[in-house]
């Protein structure tokens, strides 16, 4: 098997992963949250919808992105 051409051995936190986690939790717990308070909320328009959407869609960012940071520094000390 060939080494691969691009290789990391980060110091500390992985950035890359801390990420790459967040991209994909953010849509996996996101879409569901967004769908399910939406549901109780009148869009009548869609420029109401993507506002609804963006506003929910960033603090579910911020609270996953901070979750997995404290979880990549927690795991690095261990």
């Amino acid at each position: 098997m060939p080494e691969p051409v691009e290789t990391s051995d980060p110091e500390g936190v992985d950035y890359g992963w801390v990420m790459q986690v967040t991209f994909v939790l953010t849509i996996v717990v996101g879409a569901p949250i967004v769908a399910l308070l939406s549901a109780g909320t009148p869009l009548d328009s869609w420029n109401a919808r993507v506002s609804f959407a963006v506003r929910v869609g960033a603090v579910v960012w911020i609270v996953v992105a901070l979750g997995v940071y404290g979880y990549a520094r927690r795991m690095d000390d261990q």
